[in-house]
Parts: structure tokens; C-alpha cells; sequence
């Protein structure tokens, strides 16, 4: 089914997850436990979207043994410091993240503090205890004003359209100087439209699903001409684990003349996470539709401030790196989260 071969057995380990009470980190830590590693999960629960999922996520981690749960905020220095001091990962893969492209629009301070502020506490407790590899999420937004598809790691990122962007291009700045100056290994993961059971609320699959089933019309913005790499959630998380069992090294083919963006001397790298077959997004409605039993009314806007028309994932540097391509179509990830949503929601 996956392309590449099965990754390597590891023996248990114990990994801190932060954003454990999140959609991906969630999915993240049910498969490191799968497998029989300890997990501490971080989450500070805020209210960007309904805490009731969030603590019915964990209620489902909190129940199995080798989870430990604590409740931080990345941006509490004290509590950070003290946290990896006490436990001192050997492995960590950090989801935690204020969230969402347009909410940064009108609320820019929450995302320096989580992004960049609550990125360089992970990075200093990394550095301070022994982390052996620490693998962090970025986004697929960080290509910005870029329009050569597929978007591949090896392309300049040199123009976010987003403040949410912009914190994720300095976390994999900030990672880059602490792989070069203390020898810590790094791996940024950009994503590309997650979607699956579990899911974020604030999000078109979940907002789609509950208007449509309301008889509600859905907001279609760019008059519905958007394309999507959608990657389902499994398949994103199977990428986390397979990258954060492999620790980066330096790369010895890296030309400081001719600087790859992808790799480094220093034991840093990115890799995009994406399906790399995108949907145009009245395919993906449609689909839902499919599945609902429900035509849906649409209102067809503009295209939002800080959006791009289309997103596409080059994967071949993850595929070389882990053997690893994300392949499950949206026929089958839309079906699977319905499927969820109709029993968490009881429609």
C-alpha cells in the first residue's frame, strides 16, 4: 500500500508529544503508544476551538497506560525548564502551535508567544537535556507567494503571506542555529491541509460537515477554483514517528556555494508531509456530499487575505529519506472522518 520499505523496530523510548490534546498530536501519540513507547503528552487546553474536544481526545489517551498528561503552556519558561529537567527526553516531536492562517490576521500576539516564544523554551530544553532528535511541525504555508508546483524543500521560502506563516519559517531558522551551534539534531515537517477523524472545528472538512448536515449554505472562497494537497491525518502522523526515528545528521553533499534549502552541514533538514496528488476543492465538497447523503448550497467568495489558489506537495525528499509517501485518496480519508463525526456528534 505505503511505498518504501517497513521502517526499522525501535526499541521503547519515551517522547514528549506537545499539543497532545490536539488533532495531530493526538493521532501521534495513540501510534507511539501502539507500538509500546511511553509518551508525555503537553497541551495547554486553551479555548481556540471547543476544549470539549480536546478533552475528549485525551480522556481516550488518558485511559492507556504508558501517557502521562501535563497541562503547560509552552509559553511558561519556569514550567518548560522543569519539565525537561525532569523527565529529559531523549526523543521529542513537538505539535504544539497556535494555529490557523486567518486567526493570526487579528490576533498576532498569540502566535509569537506560542510559535516563536513557546518554540525557543522546546528548543532550550532540547539543547539543556540530552535530546537526541527533536522534530517539529511547520506548514505547508510557508511557500507563501510561491506558485512553482509541486512545492518542493528544495525552493526558497522567502515570502509568507501570513503571520502564522512568517513564526513557522523562524522556527525552522531557530532550529537551523541550534543544529548548527549545538549540535542538535532537527526536522521541520511542513504540512499540507490535514484533515481526518478528530479533526479541528475551525477547519472546511468539519465546518463543511456541520453546516451541510444543518442545511446550512458553506462558504467556498476563491469561487470554489482552490486545489488542495489534503493529506489524511494517519498518514501525517505515520511521517512524524517514521522522520523522528531517524535523527538527522549533517549532510556531507552540502555546498555552502550553492546552499540547498533542504538540508545543512549542520544536522538540520525539512521535508514536506502531503498526499502529492491535489483536489480541486469542489471535488473534495463533493465527495463530502457523497458521503453525507446531502447536496450542499454554497456561497462563493473571494479569495481570503493570506490564501493561495493552490498548494502541492513534493514529497521525493521524504520518500528517499524514510521511505515513506503518504497515499490515502480523499474518498477514503472524507468516508473514515464522516464516519467519525456522525458517531462523536450523533447525526
Amino acid at each position: 500500500m505505503h511505498a518504501g520499505p517497513a521502517p526499522f523496530t525501535m526499541p521503547a523510548m519515551l517522547f514528549l508529544v506537545t499539543g497532545a490534546a490536539g488533532f495531530i498530536g493526538s493521532h501521534v501519540a495513540h501510534k507511539l503508544l501502539d507500538r509500546g513507547d511511553e509518551v508525555v503528552g503537553l497541551d495547554n487546553v486553551n479555548d481556540y476551538y471547543d476544549p470539549k474536544l480536546k478533552e475528549a481526545r485525551l480522556a481516550r489517551l488518558t485511559s492507556r497506560k504508558g501517557f502521562t498528561f501535563v497541562k503547560l503552556d509552552l509559553a511558561n519558561r519556569q514550567g518548560m525548564e522543569e519539565l525537561f529537567a525532569k523527565y529529559r527526553f531523549p526523543r521529542v516531536i513537538h505539535l504544539a502551535a497556535q494555529a490557523g492562517v486567518r486567526y493570526s490576521i487579528t490576533h498576532p500576539y498569540a502566535y509569537i508567544e506560542a510559535n516563536v516564544v513557546g518554540f525557543q523554551h522546546v528548543l532550550e530544553g532540547c539543547r539543556h537535556n540530552g535530546c537526541e532528535h527533536l522534530t517539529y511541525a511547520s506548514t505547508s504555508s510557508i511557500y507563501g507567494a510561491n506558485t512553482t508546483m509541486p512545492f518542493s524543500v528544495h525552493h526558497h521560502v522567502n515570502h509568507p503571506l501570513t503571520l502564522y506563516a512568517a513564526t513557522k519559517k523562524a522556527n525552522e531558522l531557530f532550529a537551523h542555529t541550534y543544529s548548527n551551534l549545538f549540535a542538535l539534531p532537527t526536522t521541520g515537517l511542513r504540512f499540507f491541509t490535514v484533515y481526518g477523524p478528530w479533526g479541528r472545528p475551525d477547519m472546511a472538512l468539519f465546518l463543511f460537515a456541520k453546516n451541510i448536515l444543518a442545511g446550512k449554505p458553506i462558504d467556498v472562497f476563491n469561487h470554489g477554483k482552490h486545489t488542495r494537497d489534503f493529506t489524511y491525518v494517519d498518514d501525517i502522523a505515520e511521517g512524524v514517528i517514521r522522520t523522528a526515528d531517524q535523527p538527522t545528521v549533517r549532510d556531507a553533499t552540502w555546498r555552502s556555494d550553492e546552499p540547498d534549502p533542504a538540508t545543512s552541514s549542520a544536522p538540520w533538514r525539512v521535508f514536506n508531509i502531503g498526499n502529492g496528488r491535489p483536489v480541486p476543492l469542489l471535488r473534495y465538497i463533493e465527495v463530502l456530499e457523497r458521503e453525507l447523503g446531502k447536496k450542499a448550497a454554497m456561497n462563493l467568495l473571494p479569495l481570503q487575505p493570506g490564501d493561495v489558489p493552490d498548494t502541492s506537495a513534493d514529497v521525493q525528499a521524504l520518500v528517499d529519506a524514510v521511505g515513506y509517501r503518504p497515499d490515502t485518496p480523499v474518498e477514503v480519508g472524507v468516508k473514515r472522518f464522516v464516519e467519525w463525526y456522525r458517531s462523536y456528534y450523533r447525526v
